[in-house]
């Protein structure tokens, strides 16, 4: 048959193909091709709507649990074991049977209690899934970090922020055994009436400058809100997942999600596929599913206020501050696999060179048919798949093509080629760094990064075409100051950086491409990317600088940045989406308030950035206290006053060597050519140079390393044999400076 079937023809044959329920198939099965299509699509929403079709009869899309889920408690069996089962079950068999396993310091839930867990398939005797409390519904108690003092009564709780006051007391029995200076973490069990508040500890995270304990103590030095009040958990828990309704049907769309191995949710989907269309010979469609957050967190509520409030989530090596709760971040936010979402997609065309030529944006509900690791794509890249990947052979290979021709336009636009490896910090599971290493950066972080970045030029494009306020990501130019440092620099390194003439990224990356495997290597990328200005956003639009982009803003990441949320309800806003359009999408508040909520988010970012980079230097402080005496090899990466900033090799580490330990003599600070200078000795130390040098000491509390200098491009440290006092001291080169200058302000009253 290849004409469209009867409405009753095709409930007939359904009827007798019950697995058969997607468009394709029942396409397939008809013999209908190109217009005859939609026209299938139409007829089946129409039963759809009657009761007569559903597209919900896949199997294993319903026969298992989502790797996070709310299940309730259905209370212990005769030996003690703790069940539940899923809050919302719609599969075709039987209920699954969840073995709840609990560890120190969890919530006690109770029969009918709703839990957020994280579920794990298994092959029990009398149940089918594991499951590791994440929270108990319905309960918030406060959060307490402090320093446990023994008392009479157990003992208190004294906080670690400055200026707080505020103790709690802990009564007998739920100390955790808790010794004296310790750092704990608790939770309040009752309010302050007659004394104290009460408290109980839940985890005992040791001595205050252990490993263990470094994150929470920059969330608090930094002032990063980690604890979300009760309303905001009430309305998360109150969330169900969105519907279809008017929305666009991708499920059927092979879309996948590419992540760390230890991601904790997944915001983004992706695929390609060669574009048919004979006008577009050799090019391909692109699309990138976003999560529609959009659609639980409304303007205005408890959950968008303390969003903006925290701008970002904080990710630090052990844990991570979320910018919503789990119930969403986790779990209906996240494009779980093999479960439906609804998410803001982007449908975009790329011609053969590599250019997007055109691209529609749609809210829509997908289903992702599978959740891969980078190392697994790059594998199925290399053609080695495994049984995740082989199903989706075919979509890997045209993304990697997609990708592959995206370079020659990428070539062309030429955005800041930086080199610099990302450092990770690998910690056991007592929080104790074991090793650090640093990450490969392989072609399967570069196809995403590439899809990411064109959907976030599309939005802006889109926003800007449709007039529409948004929210910008802008990188301004360097400024002519630190433009001039990096010359120098390059000079003092044998390059050359072009001067007298507009300054773009191609100038930059030349000079990248000049040092590139030299021994000045990293200390160019460093110093580039030193001489950048700061990131931020904007309701105005300055360009992109970095990526050499006229118009560009954050959509792809609304789990954990708010910016992209904003942008999200000026996409639904602009394209009138329905059924909430007006309740979901950008209000006269938000948009009255653009620059505010711009100047907002964007310290909110830098304070995330200042805390991880404290917390990574707490951490490799720790690592490395241990090996104090040890020699490392390292280059000079920053010159001061009172001395001189070495990047160790092995770790990414920076210490400082002090001014005074390089011997007795003088050292000349010449700030622009960045050296020291001996004043008897004539030994020159400058950036980037080879010296190895010796740990004296290693302060985890403050994350500070001092070194001791050995050696300089494999030549012992020149010291000026004792005794000999150098003509020019410190106090006296100060006094000549004075003296100078009240010279010069006589002349010019004279004058």
């Amino acid at each position: 048959m290849s004409t469209l079937p009867s409405k009753t023809d095709l409930h007939s044959w359904l009827t007798e193909n019950p697995e058969i329920t997607g468009l394709r198939e029942i396409a397939r099965a008809f013999g209908l091709k190109g217009a005859a299509r939609p026209d299938l699509k139409r007829l089946l929403a129409e039963m759809e709507e009657e009761g007569l079709y559903s597209r919900r009869k896949r199997r294993h899309a319903t026969d298992r649990l989502p790797p996070v889920g709310l299940l309730t408690v259905l209370g212990p069996d005769a030996s003690g074991d703790l069940f539940a089962e899923p809050q919302d079950w719609r599969g075709p068999g039987p209920t699954p049977r969840v073995l709840v396993l609990t560890r120190p310091g969890d919530p006690a839930p109770g029969e009918g209690d709703r839990i957020l867990a994280k579920l794990m398939q298994v092959r029990g005797d009398d149940h089918d899934y594991h499951a590791r409390i994440i929270r108990k519904l319905g309960t918030n108690p406060r959060k307490v970090l402090g320093l446990f003092r023994i008392g009479a009564e157990g003992g208190r709780i004294v906080p670690i922020d400055k200026g707080a006051d505020m103790e709690w007391m802990v009564p007998h029995g739920q100390t955790e055994g808790a010794r004296d200076g310790e750092l704990v973490e608790a939770e309040q069990t009752g309010p302050a009436r007659m004394g104290l508040p009460r408290a109980r500890i839940t985890a005992r995270l040791g001595d205050p400058s252990a490993p263990k304990a470094v994150s929470l103590i920059a969330i608090h030095q930094h002032g990063i809100p980690d604890h979300f009040p009760d309303a905001v958990i009430a309305e998360a828990d109150a969330m169900t997942p969105a519907s279809l309704g008017k929305r666009e049907d991708l499920r059927e769309l092979p879309l996948f999600t590419i992540d760390p191995s230890d991601a904790r949710d997944h915001d983004d989907a992706v695929l390609a596929m060669p574009d048919d269309d004979a006008k577009n010979p050799g090019g391909f469609i692109v699309w990138v599913a976003i999560a529609d957050v959009a659609a639980h967190v409304l303007p205005n509520s408890e959950l968008d206020r303390e969003a903006r409030r925290r701008g970002n989530s904080t990710y630090f090596p052990d844990r991570v501050v979320p910018m919503l709760p789990d119930r969403l971040s986790g779990d209906l936010c996240s494009l779980h696999e093999h479960v439906d979402r609804a998410v803001i997609a982007v449908r975009m065309v790329l011609n053969a060179q590599g250019d997007k030529i055109s691209h529609r944006f749609t809210r829509a509900m997908m289903r992702s048919h599978a959740s891969l690791t980078y190392e697994q794509a790059q594998a199925a890249f290399e053609g080695r798949l495994d049984g995740a990947t082989e199903p989706l052979a075919r979509p890997l290979a045209d993304l990697y093509a997609a990708w592959q021709a995206t370079l020659p336009a990428r070539a062309r636009r030429q955005p800041l080629d930086l080199d610099l490896p990302e450092r990770q910090i690998i910690l056991s599971e007592e929080g104790k760094v074991t090793s650090v290493a640093f990450k490969d950066r392989i072609d399967a972080h570069r196809v995403i990064e590439e899809f990411m970045v064109l959907a976030n030029v599309a939005a802006a494009e889109e926003l800007i075409e449709r007039r529409s306020p948004l929210l910008f990501r802008v990188h301004e130019e360097p400024s002519p100051e630190k433009i001039e440092a990096l010359r120098e620099i390059a000079v003092s390194a044998g390059y050359v950086l072009a001067k007298g003439q507009v300054l773009q990224t191609r100038h930059l990356n030349a000079l990248l491409k000049q040092a590139e495997g030299g021994e000045f290597d990293e200390l160019i990328n460093m110093s580039t990317l030193r001489s950048m200005t700061q990131a931020y956003y904007s309701p105005e639009n300055f360009g992109h600088f970095g990526l050499a982009l006229r118009n560009y803003a954050h959509f792809t990441s609304p789990i954990r940045r708010y910016s992209d949320l904003i942008v999200h309800r000026a996409l639904i806003s602009a394209h009138r989406w329905k059924p909430d359009a007006h309740k979901e999408g950008l209000t006269e508040w938000d948009i009255e308030h653009l620059a505010e909520t711009a100047k907002l988010i964007s310290e909110a970012e830098r304070r995330s950035m200042t805390a991880e980079r404290d917390t990574t230097d707490r951490y490799l402080a720790a690592f490395l206290s241990e090996r104090i005496g040890a020699v490392f090899s390292g280059r000079v990466a920053g010159i001061a006053r009172f001395g001189m900033f070495v990047k160790l090799d092995e770790t990414g580490a920076d210490g400082l060597v002090p001014i005074r330990s390089l011997g007795d003599e003088y050292f000349h600070h010449d700030a622009d050519a960045q050296t020291l200078t001996g004043d008897r000795s004539g030994q020159v130390i400058g950036l980037g140079q080879r010296v190895t040098v010796k740990l004296s000491e290693a302060e985890a509390v403050t994350g500070g390393l001092i070194l001791e200098l050995m050696e300089i491009e494999g030549e012992a440290m020149a010291r000026p044999a004792r005794g000999k006092r150098s003509r020019y001291q410190p106090r006296k080169a100060a006094a000549a400076r004075a003296g100078k200058a009240k010279a010069r302000r006589k002349v010019e009253r004279k004058r």
